[in-house]
């Protein structure tokens, strides 16, 4: 192993690109030299053994010779899945545990071991499963993960999903929320022996995570407590779910004669989530100690405004229907700075057939309440519902992203995909509902990525099933790469298209010329508010930040006074974001990020919202970016950050 990691430096000394082809290169070649087993040396074992040579035999280290320069163009080359954190910051995904949900959605999976519309192999509800949806646990295994595989994670946004939040009961959501940034702040990482790359080829991984000894305590205090009210946590807490999950235990074995009953229609969903964990002893002895006040909460965020790893955004996930002011300020209050919100068709026939039990009206009214509250409105959409037709599909996309009631930040764009413990299998069976073929798919997709503004981003095209779960529809995991592939060719006329999509044009992993930047101002109106998205391009239209400006209706706010924590006269800057690889807070580097594009578009937001006649601005920031906007002249105000222009 020593030997391929000083064939990959002296190569770097030599100034050569090592990208992953040359990589693959070298690997054989040295498995040619030694007659060793090429495996021993495969990608995702090689930064491991690096981590663990630098911790643990320093000596060892030193004789290498590397310097910081040439340990962050080692890191580049070993770094796993680059693009997971190419955003500028590393994402940590988190599950509520099983609760009963409001809502009966025609194509919704109902799989009892996890919350509604979720499935237990999906990566990150695997990982939750494994470790009891505490959330303590998820985040260290997560935070561990990315570490291993070479990402920074000082910076993190997490996102809470799990369906409806403010299903939950209040003290719940507190804890869950307080445990997050306590796990963050306690930095719960495994240490570096306790890597399943580092077994051997042949080896089973998960025996070097059969030892407690490289856990961190908080994490082998919950696991005790989990066990001591005889619920099991998988002892392969540090395992990334993503790289095979395992055995799902005797939890999930038990489940499966609730499934067949929810499968079989003989019982709902709701029915069986509370035998499974409402009427379980050992889920109401752990219920009684997941609660926390807001006092514990708030002390969390404190401890985490300086932590190592910072909280730069959360995100929650609900339904237009639970938005309201009162459940937004609670939110708020908890430091979520995004709503992710089920959406699904601005058509009001498409949601009655699909019995999503919303009006088109509430939708735009839970739209206008979030901008106005400063909040990033992430919507889900879905093209190929009961009743949906190509067309159809494009009208109501180019709706949502056109019609001044909706216009989301970011959109979640799949295609309904059918699973066997959905209604919409009775459907399917009738011959009422069918998947798109894939030539119709590609063409709404591709259209509806041309329809999208230049303010709005496309996160993803899929949900996470499996293959196997999808008894209809699309299986392609790399449909979005698809799509993107067919934007670059040619149009019908020959005519290179226009894309304006936000991730379609991020610079992601490349460097950047900070000279060859400009600022352009791309202003729209909403119901309630006129918006300025800013944001630095280079001369191809790639973009290396941004900026979301609202000025809400001064007679607006007025009117809502009551409602609203802001007032008349308050600008909002809704998100900063700043693009390039996740770098270590105070690290340079060629990245977007730490070349002072983020205090200009602050400073040009400001600017704009005095020339519109706001006094005053306000930041809706996360608890780990306080610190910055501190910097910046604003001041903690209530449940943002605020700054007199």
């Amino acid at each position: 192993m020593e030997d391929i990691i000083l064939d990959i430096l002296d190569a770097l000394r030599r100034g050569e690109n090592v990208d992953d082809a040359a990589l693959v290169k070298l690997v054989n070649a040295r498995a040619r030299r030694t007659g060793a087993d090429k495996r021993a040396f495969a990608k995702r074992r090689l930064l491991p053994y690096c981590q663990r040579v630098r911790s643990e035999e320093p000596e060892r280290w030193a004789s290498w010779g590397v310097t910081p320069e040439l340990e962050e163009r080692l890191l580049a080359v070993l770094r796993m899945k680059p693009r997971r954190s190419a955003s500028g910051v590393a994402t940590i995904t988190v599950i509520t545990k099983p609760w009963p949900c409001g809502s009966d959605c025609l194509y919704c999976p109902s799989d009892v071991r996890m919350p509604k519309s979720y499935l237990a192999d999906e990566p990150a509800c695997a990982r939750a499963e494994l470790n009891a949806f505490d959330p303590y646990l998820q985040v260290s295994a997560r935070l561990t993960a990315l570490s291993q595989m070479g990402h920074a994670t000082d910076k993190i946004e997490l996102i809470v999903l799990g369906g409806t939040w403010s299903d939950y009961p209040a003290p719940y959501q507190t804890w869950f929320v307080t445990e997050l940034f306590r796990a963050l702040n306690d930095d719960a990482r495994a240490g570096v022996a306790a890597n399943p790359a580092l077994a051997a080829p042949g080896q089973d991984a998960g025996a070097v995570l059969a030892s407690e000894d490289d856990l961190p305590p908080g994490v082998v205090e919950r696991r005790a407590r989990y066990r001591a009210c005889g619920i099991a946590v998988d002892p392969r807490t540090s395992r990334d779910a993503s790289e095979g999950a395992g055995d799902p235990g005797e939890g999930a074995r038990g489940a499966a004669r609730f499934q067949r009953a929810v499968d079989d229609g003989a019982l709902t969903y709701n029915g069986a989530v509370r035998e499974l964990y409402g009427a379980s002893p050992a889920w109401c002895a752990a219920a009684r100690w997941q609660v926390a006040d807001m006092a514990d909460l708030e002390r969390a965020q404190r401890a985490n405004e300086t932590a190592a790893h910072r909280v730069v955004g959360l995100v929650i996930e609900t339904r237009p229907d639970a938005v309201s002011p009162a459940s937004l300020a609670l939110i708020r209050r908890m430091g979520a700075t995004k709503v992710q919100m089920g959406v699904q068709s601005t058509c009001q026939r498409i949601l009655d057939l699909n019995d999503r039990g919303i009006s088109v009206g509430r939708i735009r009214e839970a739209f206008s309440w979030l901008r106005l509250f400063g909040f990033k409105v992430h919507a889900h959409a879905m093209v190929n519902l009961l009743g949906a037709t190509p067309d159809g599909d494009r009208r109501d996309f180019a709706r949502l992203v056109g019609d001044p009631g909706f216009l989301p930040d970011e959109v979640k764009l799949y295609p309904c995909a059918l699973i066997a413990s959905a209604r919409l299998t009775e459907r399917y069976a009738d011959g009422s509902w069918a998947p798109y073929t894939a030539d119709e798919l590609m063409s709404v997709l591709v259209d509806d990525v041309l329809a999208t503004p230049a303010y709005c981003r496309i996160s993803r095209m899929i949900r996470d099933f499996s293959a196997g779960d999808i008894l209809a529809g699309n299986r392609k995991t790399n449909l979005r790469q698809m799509v993107e592939e067919r934007l670059r060719r040619p149009g019908p006329d020959g005519a290179r298209r226009e894309v304006r999509e936000i991730r379609f044009r991020e610079v992601g992993t490349s460097g950047v010329d900070v000279g060859a930047l400009s600022l352009d101002v791309v202003p729209y109106e909403t119901e309630g508010t006129s918006e300025r998205f800013l944001q630095w391009v280079d001369p191809e239209g790639r973009i290396a930040g941004f900026l979301r400006l609202s000025l809400p209706d001064p007679a607006l706010v007025a009117r809502h006074a009551a409602e609203l924590p802001v007032a008349p006269g308050e600008a909002m800057i809704r998100e900063v974001h700043v693009y390039g690889m996740a770098t270590r807070v105070g690290a340079e580097g060629r990245a977007a990020q730490h070349l002072g594009l983020g205090r200009a578009l602050v400073e040009r937001a400001c600017e704009l919202a005095r020339d519109a006649g706001y006094d005053r601005i306000n930041v809706i920031s996360a608890v780990g970016t306080r610190e910055y906007y501190r910097q910046l002249g604003f001041t903690d105000h209530g449940l943002y950050q605020q700054r007199r222009l």
